[in-house]
């Protein structure tokens, strides 16, 4: 039997937390370890719960979700984020990105969407919603026809130093589970 994937909720609408608690209840491998309701809790809650991935909501009154997905992907062992949220504008994708969040998608995703989503990213597979992925693609479209051709690999988001792979994390060959705790 699989270890199911723990999951911390993080977003500052309580009716939002308790949609997805239900949601993530339905799922029967997925088990729900924590919430909190702004990007100041985040990282104590993690330290408490111990989740394999991190749902996150980008907008929150003391510490943004972008800011928090930071703090967490720059710890040893950090847990995978998907940031959730009503937000598609091109700068809040990119963000989310550089911050290391191995997923992005819209609340008016189905239940049974994102509940694949935190299974994939999980297993180390990044995740887009479909509206930001055409989004993306635009993008990248139009910068590769400002240059001419082929977008140089410097000049993507996230690659300061024309290095890729040295913001963004690879997936681990094989993900240890953390020891089950009671965070609820």
């Amino acid at each position: 039997m699989n270890t199911p994937v723990r999951v911390l909720v993080v977003d500052d609408d309580p009716l939002v937390r308790a949609g997805l608690v239900m949601i993530l209840s339905a799922a029967p491998d997925l088990v729900l370890v924590g919430e909190a309701a702004d990007g100041t809790e985040v990282v104590a809650a993690v330290d408490a719960c111990a989740p394999d991935v991190v749902l996150m909501d980008i907008r929150m009154p003391r510490l943004d979700g972008l800011a928090a997905t930071e703090l967490l992907r720059a710890r040893s062992d950090p847990p995978e984020v998907i940031v959730l949220t009503t937000f598609h504008a091109d700068e809040y994708v990119l963000r989310a990105l550089r911050a290391g969040a191995s997923g992005f998608l819209l609340k008016d995703t189905r239940p049974t969407e994102i509940l694949h989503a935190i299974t994939r990213v999980a297993a180390g597979d990044p995740i887009l919603s479909p509206a930001v992925t055409r989004r993306l693609i635009a993008h990248v479209g139009a910068r590769a026809r400002t240059h001419g051709g082929a977008t140089p690999l410097r000049s993507w988001p996230g690659s300061a130093n024309g290095n890729a792979r040295s913001r963004w994390r690879w997936p681990r060959e094989s993900r240890t589970r953390r020891s089950a705790t009671s965070c609820s």
